[in-house]
C-alpha cells in the first residue's frame, strides 16, 4: 500500500466509526428510553408503536452500526445507514428553512437540522469513497479476494 492508501483508510476509517457511533447513539436510546420514541412516533408520524417495535428498528439499527463499524457489506451497511438518516431528514424539512430560529429563551430550536445535514453530507461522501476504504474488512477481502469482494 502506498502513503496515499494509508492516508485514504485512515480518513474513511474515522469517517465509517465516527457516522456509526452517531446512528449507534440514536439506537441504543431507543433501547434506553423507548416512552420517547413511542411519544415521537405518535405526536410526529400519528401512529402508535409497541416496545417490541421500538425494541426491533434498534436491534436493526445497532446491527447495522456495527457491520458499518467492521466495513462489512459496506454498500449495504452505510446505505442502510444513510437511507435511515435520510429518512430523519424528511421529517424535519421545516426546520431547514428557518436555521436561526430561537425560541423564547434564545435557545437556537433548528441546530439539530444543520447537524443532520453535515451528517448526511458525511454519509454521501463515505458511500462514494468505498474503493478508498482500504482500513475495512471489506476493503480487506476487496484486496486478497479480487475486485468483487468490495461490499
Amino acid at each position: 500500500m502506498t502513503a496515499q492508501d494509508h492516508r485514504d483508510g485512515a480518513a474513511t476509517l474515522i469517517l465509517r466509526l465516527g457516522l456509526a457511533w452517531f446512528i449507534f447513539l440514536w439506537a441504543a436510546h431507543k433501547i434506553i428510553t423507548p416512552k420517547q420514541y413511542q411519544f415521537l412516533a405518535k405526536n410526529f408520524d400519528g401512529v402508535e408503536v409497541s416496545f417490541t417495535q421500538i425494541y426491533t428498528v434498534a436491534a436493526v439499527q445497532i446491527a447495522l452500526c456495527v457491520l458499518a463499524a467492521l466495513g462489512l457489506f459496506r454498500i449495504f451497511s452505510y446505505g442502510g445507514l444513510a437511507i435511515m438518516h435520510f429518512y430523519t431528514l424528511t421529517r424535519r424539512w421545516d426546520g431547514f428553512f428557518d436555521p436561526f430560529a430561537l425560541s423564547a429563551k434564545g435557545f437556537p430550536i433548528h441546530r439539530n437540522q444543520v447537524i443532520d445535514l453535515a451528517v448526511m453530507g458525511a454519509f454521501i461522501a463515505l458511500i462514494l469513497l468505498i474503493h478508498r476504504d482500504n482500513w475495512s474488512v471489506g476493503g480487506w477481502l476487496r484486496r486478497h479476494r479480487g475486485p468483487h469482494w468490495w461490499q
